[in-house]
């Protein structure tokens, strides 16, 4: 290795595709900071309502979005309280291509939360970056239909755009109580690389679970502020770990 090759390796480039994508992303999250300030602060203000009455937080997305939900669960310094629905079949481990049909399917919503369960008076977090796949549109009508107030991070942009995938159906946008708009460009994809042809480097899992992480800590802050107790995980990395985590 000469010394231009080593002075390359020993810093990433602000002009190379990944400095372009972590300056993309932190402009994102700018972005979404200050124009979703209001919407941030209902999410929080709903969830540490429902924390303060004795209700659970419920989490659920399929695909990529499912790392939104699985964020908020058995997290330091997270809720206990939080109920993901996670399914097999709508995550990538398994089979991409038939999770990709089942989020499409008609109907599957209902079956996963009769299954799951939902009481009138909890909160239903639910991720989908394009906002199209009925899983997760129905999901919220569903949720709604059943007294559970709603929240979902979505890419309005994406949404809204003639390039999405036509849907006989809502988009998740346009039947949520509040929605939390991640600011992500049409496809995600969000930095040109001339080099390869394409777009490249996805922002909505980034800046999603900032977005989220800021209203759960919001939340836990108001409602122990109301005398809440709160009843949070502790990382199991810790010493304590294992004895606070019961």
């Amino acid at each position: 290795m000469d010394a231009s090759d080593a002075a390359a390796a020993a810093s990433l480039s602000a002009d190379g595709a990944g400095g372009r994508y972590l300056s993309t992303v932190v402009r994102t999250l700018e972005d979404a900071i200050r124009e979703e300030s209001v919407r941030l602060s209902l999410a929080a203000e709903a969830i540490a309502e429902a924390l303060v009455a004795g209700r659970t937080l419920h989490t659920f997305g399929s695909g990529h979005s499912n790392l939104l939900s699985e964020e908020l669960f058995y997290r330091a310094g997270g809720l206990k309280s939080v109920r993901p629905l996670f399914f097999e079949g709508l995550m990538l481990h398994g089979s991409n291509r038939l999770a990709t049909q089942l989020e499409r399917l008609p109907g599957l919503a209902e079956q996963l939360l009769d299954d799951h369960g939902l009481e009138a008076g909890d909160v239903l977090i639910v991720g989908s970056n394009s906002g199209g796949n009925a899983v997760s549109v129905e999901a919220v009508q569903v949720a709604r239909a059943r007294g559970v107030l709603t929240i979902v991070v979505t890419s309005v942009a994406h949404a809204t755009s003639p390039d999405a995938r036509p849907t006989p159906h809502p988009k998740l946008h346009e039947v949520a109580d509040i929605v939390l708009d991640n600011h992500g460009t049409v496809g995600d994809a969000a930095v040109p690389v001339e080099a390869a042809g394409t777009r490249l480097g996805p922002t909505s899992t980034v800046v999603g679970t900032a977005l989220l992480n800021a209203v759960v800590a919001e939340a836990i802050e108001r409602a122990a502020q109301r005398g809440w107790t709160p009843d949070l995980w502790v990382s199991s990395g810790l010493a304590i770990g294992d004895a606070a985590n019961g």
